[in-house]
């Protein structure tokens, strides 16, 4: 499942994902599970007709992830694996920072992230200018319902809905979610 919510230059995209790494890192074996959120530019496109046409849109360049990862061993809940990226090289994420915070209070934490997008962009080293500042107060504004988004795919991925593999079959390398 995909939420997605534009403001004008900024998007927020989350997603369940189930994901196996075929070259893990140490402590890092085995499936993941859980959901994925970045902050994205967005893009509007010409139109490729008449004014009524369906408007393109592009959900573009990656500035920040958030990945509220659990082990799919261990117990649900966990947030075992919970990490964030706080740059990206191209659409490459950097390498994942677990925060003891992050864990312990993940959807508090992103909302509070979510909420400085003006350190978002510095940590992510968008040059200044390239974003509107008043991107910001309309980010701010909607991570309220953003969260409640979020706390909904959680609860999914919880539940058995979301976040598993589309085989019963075991999978040595799979990324499956929208992110």
């Amino acid at each position: 499942m995909l939420y997605a919510f534009g403001f004008e230059q900024i998007g927020v995209v989350l997603s369940d994902l189930y994901f196996v790494d075929p070259n893990p890192g140490e402590g890092q074996e085995g499936p993941e599970r859980g959901v994925r959120l970045e902050v994205r530019m967005l893009d509007k496109g010409t139109l490729h007709g008449s004014i009524y046409s369906a408007q393109p849109i592009a959900v573009d360049r990656p500035i920040w992830r958030a990945d509220l990862l659990e082990s799919v061993a261990g117990p649900p809940g966990s947030f075992d694996r919970t990490h964030h990226h706080p740059a990206f090289t191209g659409w490459e994420p950097g390498r994942r920072h677990f925060v003891t915070e992050l864990s312990a209070d993940p959807i508090g934490w992103v909302g509070a992230r979510l909420s400085d997008l003006d350190g978002l962009l510095a940590e992510a080293q968008i040059p200044p200018g390239e974003v509107d500042p008043a991107e910001a107060g309309r980010l701010r504004a909607a991570v309220p319902e953003i969260l409640e988004a979020l706390r909904r795919l959680i609860d999914k991925v919880r539940a058995g809905e979301l976040g598993r593999p589309l085989t019963d079959e075991p999978l040595v390398n799979a990324r499956i979610g929208w992110l």
